[in-house]
């Protein structure tokens, strides 16, 4: 009986437990704070508009609250924008005609015309949406202006929320899908080495050939994440150093990415090796073992990439840094003894032979990528242009303000 109760106590604290885990996800988060912020614009609504059920304020609310709070902002000013220009198209059609047909489709055609004009990106059938709403009602004016309120007391209770509960960064959720990616490629460059010494059939390289293909999905999941975390960390009052994090999350991707497309090239030359080697090992067995030690060091190395690129506290980056140095040493090391082999190799028996140099060459732009002074290079050059851009404005507004200084005139 004791163990039956222990039993049902997990079944009922699984899901709680679950919950805790998961309270960090975008969605949960988003869930929690729409429904808190769509509460509250109510309550307000009810308070300061005519209405006697003010839902347009709840539906602004829980369509401006964002994750993040760049996108509240940008998210609210469209929203309130085009609830506005729609409520004008109404009160001016409603002055010349009633509703039929005729001008439910003419108001439908100007607004999303106007929509258009007025820079409101995906809230255009918004337009519509109110224009229609406040011309089907029968007191055109005061609902017309009750619901700009209740769109304004929407939008402001959403503003309002992420100012006081301000969002969470999502830099740990980005860091941990970059992480993921590079630890998908090193088992994919792990079983590849593997095929090396062994009778592989094709299909079981083609096999290989299409998981580095899927790599692509999981760029585009990646990189989801990522623009979320670069969301969030503009405009957020907790951030500091933004456009550093930006740049060493987004360089980091896109290092990843093209070592992705070289990845699929490299399985690709294990494919044709394959089918041309079918029946026998792809390469002899010592040239195979260097092999598959040159592709085990350049999967840890990948993995040790994304650590670098993820870790914000400085002690750990300078560990990072140094265990992605050493095995980027031990993978040159380790290239330079299978290039020996297989140039051996290539005396005794040509057969395949640019296959197997097409092998190194892939191997190559990895590591490559990989470099450290290679991506120091990149991070400087990054930098500077985000630099540039954030000073841009403020530099026209110098130059502007010198031009209309007396005395500085030329």
């Amino acid at each position: 009986m004791p163990e039956r109760m222990r039993d049902v106590r997990g079944a009922m604290a699984a899901p709680v437990a679950d919950l805790v885990r998961r309270r960090r996800e975008p969605v949960v988060v988003q869930t929690l704070r729409s429904t808190a912020a769509a509460t509250i614009a109510y309550v307000v609504a009810l308070q300061l508009s005519n209405e006697t059920a003010p839902l347009t304020a709840p539906l602004t609310a829980l369509l401006v609250v964002q994750v993040t709070l760049y996108n509240t902002l940008t998210t609210g000013i469209r929203r309130v924008n085009s609830v506005v220009v729609g409520v004008l198209i109404a009160i001016g059609f409603s002055a010349l005609v009633g509703l039929s047909w005729w001008s439910l489709g003419l108001i439908i055609l100007a607004s999303l015309t106007v929509g258009q004009f007025v820079r409101v990106g995906e809230f255009v059938p918004e337009v519509a949406i109110s224009a229609m709403l406040v011309l089907g009602v029968t007191r055109v004016g005061d609902t017309a202006w009750d619901r700009v309120l209740e769109t304004v007391i929407g939008a402001v209770v959403g503003l309002l929320f992420n100012f006081v509960l301000a969002p969470p960064v999502w830099i740990d959720t980005a860091g941990e899908s970059i992480e993921g990616l590079a630890r998908r490629m090193r088992q994919l460059l792990l079983r590849s080495g593997e095929q090396l010494t062994a009778r592989t059939p094709p299909e079981k390289a083609a096999e290989q050939l299409h998981e580095a293909r899927q790599l692509d999905n999981d760029i585009v999941e990646v990189d989801a994440a990522l623009r979320q975390a670069e969301d969030s960390l503009r405009l957020n009052p907790r951030v500091r150093e933004g456009l550093l994090n930006r740049i060493l999350l987004r360089t980091g991707l896109d290092t990843l990415e093209i070592c992705t497309v070289v990845l699929r090239v490299l399985a690709r030359t294990l494919t044709d090796l394959a089918k041309e080697r079918a029946g026998e090992p792809m390469f002899p067995q010592e040239e195979g073992v260097a092999l598959q030690e040159l592709l085990g060091h350049v999967a840890d190395a990948v993995v040790s990439f994304a650590v670098l690129v993820t870790t914000q506290v400085s002690a750990n980056a300078d560990a990072a840094e140094e265990r992605l140095a050493e095995q980027l040493r031990a993978a040159g090391v380790s290239r330079d003894h299978a290039a020996r082999l297989l140039l051996d190799g290539v005396r005794r028996d040509p057969r395949d032979w640019q296959l197997h140099g097409a092998l190194l060459t892939e191997v190559n732009r990895i590591l490559d990528e990989l470099d450290m002074e290679h991506r120091g290079r990149r991070l400087m050059e990054e930098l500077d242009r985000g630099t540039r851009e954030q000073l841009g404005p403020r530099a026209w507004l110098d130059r502007l303000r010198e031009r209309l200084t007396p005395g500085n005139s030329r």
